[in-house]
């Protein structure tokens, strides 16, 4: 199983000053959100969240809408946009998901529920922190 650094999620309620303060201060460079082809969201599924995305060209920032609904949405214990995280990307999940298995992490598992290519989980670090790791779909 391969596992490689993915991106860093900032939440806020503000996402166009953020967006503003990475592009203009930090001079990153906007992702076009249509590389990010996301779920449709309803009333029991998905993230409506305003999102935007940079890069400094090799690592990407998703900048989210705080949103303290999606976890109770999706009958999860972890919510990704609550006040962000860390991502990995993996090519093989479900050998990733043994791992955290095995040694007794607990996870919350959102499928496809964000993004129509990425199935993703979610799992706290020993101190709390959010990560997310994730596999293309096409991959699985």
């Amino acid at each position: 199983m391969k596992l490689e650094f993915h991106h860093i999620n900032y939440v806020s309620k503000d996402v166009d000053e953020l967006n503003d303060f990475y592009q203009n201060i930090l001079q990153m460079e906007s992702l076009s959100p249509q590389s990010f082809p996301r779920t449709d969201a309803t009333d029991s599924s998905g993230y409506a969240g305003k999102i935007r995305f940079v890069t400094e060209g090799t690592m990407q920032m998703h900048l989210a809408e705080q949103d303290l609904s999606v976890a109770a949405k999706h009958s999860q214990h972890i919510n990704p946009v609550e006040r962000g995280h860390i991502a990995f990307r993996t090519d093989d999940i479900e050998v990733f998901k043994a791992l955290l298995k095995k040694n007794d992490i607990d996870f919350a598992d959102y499928g496809t529920a964000f993004a129509k290519e990425w199935y993703q989980i979610f799992f706290h670090d020993p101190v709390g922190n959010i990560i997310e790791v994730h596999q293309m779909v096409e991959e699985t």
